[in-house]
């Protein structure tokens, strides 16, 4: 994290507080504290695959030092911003940046090539310090939450703290020059302002993390509080006494709470609400026992030799770790590392940190730049970033470059489904396969914005179109989530061909469902309310058809069901008149099926898993009763699946865009079958009739 993050201060004035500043004092147990949370984030993401709230100590931290060192300042007389923000650039960019343009070097050898056009675009992100922000963003977008981990995603807490250490003494140095001018002492202001901060940026977290956790975590506004609380506690600690056997025992119960806090709590999951509370009143607690001169003393430990120099490497630590785990579990194609795995990323990461330190940031930190001219440390930062902005658009063009194609309907080379229904061969290692893997993320099947509107009965509902060129001859709504929206791919071919016009309502997440499964309540509640109005709009649409899912949860070990709240949702349907095609949902994995065959191979045998394992000869759907007599089902397993495997690849075309997603190319390849098979269910191999408007 930002380890010692050097920061003078700044503002105007303060005058009843400008004769006594508090003593600036040097604290030895706060590097040691920072060596433990570092210790703690690095452990606990190696070997125990969680988070430990390491990461809330570190803020907790940065507003103690930061806020303390602008009161000293204003009580001084002004905050001098630009030689302090200039000694941060100098503290904070050099180790970072570096990082960043090793991690890319790595990238470009060991990443797979579906993974390019995320880690470039948080990279950028992380130099610029907006990575929380891009993951927030990430956090609320269905199709990127299947990102995989970036080697970068840990830079979201380092953005949070440059986004504050630019803001922070902003707000000092306005609450300063308000006090002056209302005649207030800066003391009495800071605290009030702090408080106000805290109170409100705390009620903020409970609720969002209530409402929308993943966006919560990595909101700056939801971690605001922990900085003010820091630094009230900086404003207050001098003036608090406690005896040594209390102090003694708050020390070691703040350590006892940091080191247990990752074990009890599921950080990952529930913060930043008020459970966030533990690891930064457990690192208060540290603050508070001070130096006792106990031996006895949690101080004692923390202010040791190891420990202080562990916590010189913290920022270092942290930046490097990461990476260091995400590319070795890479490179040993594993889920976990193991506990000797483990210690060599570990140990490679301190080396890497170590050399970090007194190869990169001593020397930039202790140079005259920015000392012997006035923007020196600003050019300095240009300078470096450069490279690294250089060098990911360049990472960017090659990237776009390679995922470049076209697919034709009747390519020979990539046949796709068509070598299913030929009893050809699934793969030409003559020919190279489509879509390149650099494309994958661009694979599911989206709508620009001229086609989409939204409903004007339900404003949570965006209906988009796909129109002939003439009036439509058959009118399809696709109704469900991504899995169900994939078959516009498949379908877009057949609004030109056969005349049809598609019309998608379509969420992601969401089935077509009267009772939503969703594990998180606020999304069930979401998906019960947009179903409803799904509902209400195709009743009032009146199409020919509705295409939807007819199971889920297509997993190794037969797990694949149909819910009653899909049959429910068919019966309504029938009471309205309308026919419903349900088609039987494709394969899910534990791996990505892409992924693997990059790494091992076109046609490596552990990249396509027995279909028995996946699929029961007969579908659940056909031992329901209780089915409506508007519903047709349709089955294309045979399509994702030979009568043995599952390949990756078939007909030179992938499969699979993720674990579970069907690639646009594939399914366009398997235009045909599913307009015929569709037009078998419904009967529509009759004249068609031309459909009126629908009502608005």
């Amino acid at each position: 994290m930002r380890a010692r993050a050097r920061a003078e201060s700044s503002d105007a004035g303060a005058a009843s507080d400008a004769a006594k500043p508090s003593p600036r004092r040097f604290r030895p147990e706060q590097q040691g504290l920072r060596a433990l949370a570092a210790g703690l984030v690095v452990a606990y993401h190696v070997w125990l695959d969680r988070v430990s709230g390491g990461v809330d100590v570190f803020f907790l931290l940065s507003g103690f030092l930061i806020t303390g060192q602008l009161f000293r300042a204003c009580a001084r007389g002004r905050i001098e911003f630009r030689p302090m923000w200039g000694r941060m650039i100098k503290r904070l960019f050099p180790a970072a940046l570096t990082v960043l343009l090793v991690t890319m070097g790595a990238g470009v050898l060991l990443l797979p090539e579906h993974r390019w056009f995320q880690t470039i675009s948080e990279v950028v992100a992380s130099a610029l310090y907006l990575e929380n922000w891009r993951l927030a963003a990430d956090s609320v977008d269905y199709f990127a939450q299947h990102d995989t981990a970036s080697v970068v995603q840990h830079f979201w807490s380092l953005s949070i703290q440059g986004q504050f250490y630019v803001v922070w003494p902003l707000l000092v140095a306005l609450v300063a020059l308000v006090a002056r001018r209302a005649g207030w002492g800066l003391r009495p202001a800071l605290l009030a302002a702090l408080g106000t901060t805290l109170a409100v940026s705390l009620a903020y977290s409970v609720w969002l993390t209530a409402l929308d956790q993943p966006l919560a975590y990595f909101s700056s506004l939801t971690r605001v509080w922990e900085f003010a609380l820091g630094g009230l506690l900086a404003l207050v600690i001098d003036a608090i006494r406690l005896p040594r056997p209390l102090r003694v025992l708050l020390g070691w119960a703040g350590v006892a709470g940091l080191v247990s806090c990752g074990l009890v709590l599921q950080v990952g999951t529930v913060f930043p609400g008020y459970v966030a509370l533990w690891p930064t009143l457990s690192a208060a607690l540290v603050l508070l026992a001070g130096a006792t001169g106990s031996r006895a003393g949690a101080d004692r430990f923390l202010s040791s030799r190891p420990l202080t120099y562990l916590g010189d490497l913290s920022y270092a630590l942290y930046l490097w770790h990461w990476p260091v785990l995400l590319f070795y579990l890479i490179g040993r194609d594993q889920p976990a590392v193991g506990p000797r795995g483990g210690a060599v990323v570990i140990a490679v990461s301190l080396l890497l940190a170590a050399a970090t330190h007194h190869l990169v940031e001593k020397p930039v930190r202790e140079s005259r730049i920015g000392v012997t001219t006035r923007w020196g440390a600003y050019r300095f930062a240009v300078l470096a970033l450069l490279p690294v902005l250089v060098a990911a658009g360049t990472w960017q063009l090659v990237s776009t470059q390679r995922a470049s194609f076209a697919l034709e309907l009747d390519d020979p080379g990539h046949p796709g489904a068509h070598a299913i229904e030929a009893g050809a061969p699934l793969l030409d290692p003559r020919v190279n396969v489509l879509p390149p893997f650099a494309a994958l993320p661009d694979q599911f099947d989206t709508f620009p914005d001229e086609e989409c509107t939204i409903s004007p009965r339900h404003a949570e509902l965006r209906i988009c179109t796909v129109d002939p060129d003439g009036p439509p001859s058959r009118r399809l709504v696709v109704a469900g989530d991504s899995h169900s929206q994939q078959y516009i791919a498949a379908l877009r071919p057949l609004v030109e061909e056969r005349g049809w016009q598609v019309i998608s309502m379509g969420r992601g997440g969401c089935p077509f469902t009267a009772r939503s499964h969703h594990a998180d309540p606020v999304e069930r509640e979401a998906c019960t309310t947009w179903n409803s109005a799904v509902v209400e709009e195709i009743v009032a649409t009146r199409p020919d058809a509705v295409l939807t899912m007819a199971s889920r949860d297509v997993r190794a070990g037969l797990k694949e069901w149909t819910p009653p709240g899909f049959v429910e949702q068919w019966r309504t349907m029938d009471e309205a008149g309308i026919p419903v095609v349900a088609v039987r949902d494709s394969p899910r994995y534990s791996y990505e099926p892409s992924e693997c065959v990059q790494k091992h191979g076109l046609d490596a045998p552990r990249c396509a898993p027995p279909r028995a394992r996946y699929l029961a000869a007969e579908p659940p759907y056909t031992a329901l009763p209780d089915v409506p007599p508007n519903v047709s089902f349709v089955d294309f397993s045979d399509y994702y699946c030979t009568s043995e495997v599952c390949p990756p690849v078939i007909g030179n075309v992938l499969v699979y865009l993720d674990d579970n997603h069907v690639t646009a190319a594939y399914l366009q390849t398997m235009s045909r079958a599913v307009g015929d098979r569709l037009t078998e269910a419904l009967g529509w191999h009759a004249t068609p009739v031309v459909a009126v408007e629908p009502p608005r």
